[in-house]
Formats: structure tokens, sequence, C-alpha cells
């Protein structure tokens, strides 16, 4: 076997190989021989076909099934004698493929970028710490209670946070048009569900009473056939209910799950959840930063078929999460480059780093990341021990696992501040920056 490489760009590889043809003529033979011991052809008992009618009746397959075979294993063949790391399947052209002659082809691929992780030393991390106060505590059961909330019909007007029972009909330019009217819907007032102006328009309405709004879609509205017109809304609202906060007892305390009867045991349950929301928290800013710091001082040329892999993955992921009638590719590709090209560079760095310094899951932190997450359940001994029955889980683990490692190691040599804030600052999602 023949075989020369060609660099046509930093990753494409343009490689030639030639096949002898003593070897595709064995290779059709042994299929021929195969297929003459099983074919059934009147006039012949089976496996006693002559030679030459099997080879009349099948060669054409069988050629074509030994070439396609062949240029498969060949391909492996070569790229492992040159040492390449295939990032994709290769496109294919022959250049001889007749009968009795060498078989030649060129396979162009893209391979994996070779590169050296660097520059940890300019990486700036900030590194929040912070406690679960009382009062983070309190802050946090009104929130609880106001997720829980009841609602009662009175006989006044409309405040924030009251719940109506609403009918309203929307038109555009005097036509009604889809999605825009409903018949009892239940609509809580300040929740930003509606657009700007049609939870406002309610304040001070009562039961019975019918409200004309004109109202402007924001220009970023997700159904773009409306985003930026203005439509009049015509409100009826049937009910006035105003809200009911539930006691913190024994019956709030079970929808929950937590088998506490008193308020001292529930703040107990309550202050470790806030603690493991605030340790993740933590972390996860943590590592964005170092992962951010690793992309900019590390700038590497993404192979064309990892980055089409990855926008189909995204496009899967957003239909299943959004559903609809929409096939994923359907979903435009820009929408998702920069996201995958961000995902497959940091997959591509992130191995290296493992690689550089030989780094592999340990099993002391894949316990405890196991029992840190199995914490958040009544029986965590059970949860533990589904996790090491499923290997696909424990696998998933040893990644998380290996990315902390990671982000362990860059942070040796990168330059870290340690920063107190409160609670409230450290759990807050970092905000995405603005397009200009």
């Amino acid at each position: 076997m023949q075989v020369s490489v060609e660099n046509t760009s930093a990753l494409e590889r343009r490689m030639t190989i030639g096949v002898p043809a003593e070897r595709i003529e064995t290779e059709v033979n042994k299929r021929l021989q195969q297929t003459a011991r099983k074919a059934k052809i009147p006039g012949f008992r089976p496996g006693k076909v002559p030679m030459s009618v099997i080879r009349q009746r099948y060669e054409d397959g069988a050629r074509q099934e030994a070439l396609g075979d062949l240029i498969q294993a060949t391909f492996y063949e070569a790229v492992v004698e040159q040492k390449l790391n295939p990032a994709g399947a290769p496109s294919v052209e022959p250049k001889t493929f007749e009968k009795g002659k060498d078989l030649e082809y060129i396979a162009t691929f893209e391979v994996f970028p070779e590169f050296t992780v660097a520059g940890f030393e300019s990486i700036s991390v900030e590194r929040l710490s912070a406690d679960v106060a009382d009062s983070d505590l309190d802050n946090m059961l009104e929130i609880l209670r106001k997720q829980n909330v009841s609602f009662e019909v009175v006989d006044r007007a409309a405040q924030n946070e009251d719940q109506l029972n609403i009918d309203f009909v929307g038109k555009i330019d005097g036509e009604a048009f889809a999605g825009g009217s409903a018949t009892g819907t239940q609509l809580v007032l300040g929740s930003g569900r509606m657009i700007p102006g049609f939870e406002d328009g309610l304040v001070g309405a009562k039961a019975g009473e019918e409200r004309v709004l004109n109202l402007t879609f924001p220009e970023d509205y997700q159904n773009l056939e409306l985003a930026g017109k203005t439509a009049e809304f015509t409100i009826t609202v049937n009910t006035v209910s105003a809200p009911t906060l539930p006691e913190l007892n024994e019956t709030f305390f079970k929808q929950f799950g937590i088998k506490e009867t008193n308020i001292e045991g529930f703040r107990t349950e309550v202050r470790k959840n806030m603690e493991r929301e605030l340790r993740q928290a933590i972390k996860s800013k943590v590592k964005n930063q170092v992962m951010d710091g690793l992309l900019a001082a590390n700038p590497i040329e993404v192979p064309k078929a990892l980055l089409e892999n990855e926008v189909n993955r995204l496009r899967v992921q957003a239909v299943q999460q959004f559903g609809g009638n929409i096939k994923p590719d359907q979903l435009p590709a820009e929408l998702f480059e920069e996201q995958a090209k961000r995902r497959v560079e940091l997959g591509l760095i992130v191995a290296e780093v493992v690689k550089q310094f030989d780094l592999k899951p340990e099993d002391t932190r894949v316990r405890e990341l196991i029992q840190e997450m199995a914490s958040a359940y009544q029986e965590p001994e059970q949860v533990v021990a589904w996790y090491y029955k499923n290997e696909q889980q424990m696998n998933e683990v040893r990644s998380v696992v290996l990315e902390e490692q990671v982000v362990d190691t860059v942070l040796q040599k990168a330059s870290v501040t340690d920063k107190a804030v409160s609670y409230e600052e450290a759990v807050k999602p970092v905000e995405a920056p603005q397009a200009d």
C-alpha cells in the first residue's frame, strides 16, 4: 500500500492511497467463494454452482462491496501509519477504479489541532466566599411561602400580587391574531408574564370591569411576526383574588418532603440546601473564569467537522427543550455556532490539559461528589448505591470530577483573588454580555 500526505491547510489533510490489484482480487474472490457456498440457482445443487456462473452473476456486487470495505480498512491503516488523528469522516474521491488495476483514491479530512496549553499565569480569577446568614435564611423562607401562596376572591380593586381571572381579545389593525385571545386565564399582577403594560393596565380594575389597552410588543419578542407591532387588547376582569401566605407549620413542611415537624428543624434543612447551592454557585463561577482564561490564552483552530457535529447536537437539544413541530435541521446553524465553537474549543483544551498533566479522576473526589448530590434526597444511601450500580452515570460523574481537577490545576498557577461577599451576590447568576 502506497500513501502520500499533503497539508492543504492548518488542519486539512489530503491523503492519496494506492491499493495493489492483488489485494483487491483476493477480497473479491473471498466474497465470491462465500456466495458460492449458499447461492441458490435453478439447475444446480447448493454449493455445486460453477464459479464461472457465480462470477457472472455476483462479481459486480462483490467487487463494489470489497472496494468499499478496502477503502475503509486502508484509510484506517494509512492514518495509523502516518500518525494522523482524524477529526471526522473523510471525503473520498477515487482516482482509478478499474478492474485489474491498482485502486488509487484521495481521502480529504481534518485532523485534531496539535498544541500545548499554556498561559496559566495570565489567568485572573476572583474567588468568592460567603456564608448563609440568618437574614438570608429568613428571606428564603419568605420566598418559599410566596411560591406556595393561595388566593381568595375579594370584592375590591386589583392590586399588584393579586390574581385576576380574565378574558381578553387582542387585535392588530382591527384583526384578531393567533395566540392573542384567551378565556378564563389566571394572571398574577406583577408576575411579568404578559408584555409590558398589560399587567400594569389592570391595577385598580374590579370584577366585571372591561378595559381596553393599546400596547406594543417588544422588538425582541419571541414571535417575530408580532415583534414591534402595536395591538389593542380588550380585557374583561371576571374575579379579583388576594394572596394568602401559608403558615410555617407541619403541613407546609411536608410539601417539601421534610420530615421535621417544627420550625427549627425546617430552618436547619433549608440552610443545608442553601449552603449546598452556595458551594455549587461559587465553584461554577470559578470554573467559568478559568475556562474563559484558558480560551483567551490558547486560541486554536477548530475542525469544521467537530463544529458541525456540535451545532447539530445543540439543534436537537433546542427542539427537545422547546418542542413544537420544527425539525432540528430547520433551525439556522448561525444560532448555535458561537456556543458550539466555545464548547468544541474548551473540549479540546481541557482534554489537552488532562493529557499534559496526566490527570485521572480521583476515586475520593468521585465519591464526595456523589455524596454531595445524594444529600439533596431523603434516602441518600440509596442514591449513592444507585450511582455505583450505573456505569453510565458513574462515567458522567468522573467527567465532572476530571474537569474540576483541570480547574484546580490551573488555579495553582493562576492569579487568584479571594473576595468575601453576601450570600445573595454569591448565588446571583452571571449576566451574559449584551450585544452591541
